[in-house]
């Protein structure tokens, strides 16, 4: 496991935590998608340049990418020798994103493009809550695609707080 694709259901899923704590665990760096898309100020990069970054770290040794992008699942595919999923439940994942703002509202975290502040809309929430059950159908298909990429390639779903402890208990043994 040494280049590892983190990807999850929804915003709030724990990605960004997750990989944060699989880098720490192994030793390797972790690269947050969120930081690579948006300029300051929620400006969208442009498709050609978010790849472009994205090409950079996948050519290393050893990575961890976090993020969903499906327009560039692909490219991270790849390279990955390994991909964990995280779909935790939707109330969850509505939680966290609300606890997210909270402690965070009016600063910009360090996962996300520099000069944007954390903020939350009913547009956003509304996007949760209307993505979430198509991505889950859609995401069994994705990572069987990703699969079929190379028999040695690792998929890893974790679905619950219980079975992300239970991941990295066994990691640290």
């Amino acid at each position: 496991m040494k280049r590892i694709m983190v990807m999850g259901i929804s915003a709030g899923a724990g990605k960004s935590t997750f990989a944060r704590q699989l880098g720490d665990q192994l030793s390797i760096g972790v690269y947050h998608l969120d930081a690579f898309y948006w300029k300051p100020g929620w400006i969208e990069a442009g498709l050609p340049e978010f790849k472009s970054k994205q090409e950079e770290v996948v050519g290393r040794d050893s990575w961890i990418i976090e993020g969903n992008y499906s327009s560039t699942y692909d490219l991270r595919a790849s390279h990955a020798d390994t991909i964990i999923y995280l779909e935790l439940p939707l109330l969850l994942c509505l939680y966290r994103v609300m606890k997210r703002w909270w402690f965070h509202r009016g600063k910009t975290r360090d996962d996300i493009g520099e000069g944007c502040e954390e903020k939350l809309d009913l547009e956003f929430i509304k996007f949760i809550v209307t993505t979430y059950y198509p991505r889950k159908k859609k995401m069994k298909k994705r990572l069987k695609a990703f699969k079929s990429m190379s028999p040695e390639k690792k998929i890893i779903a974790l679905k619950s707080r219980k079975e992300i402890r239970g991941f990295f208990k066994r990691l640290g043994s």
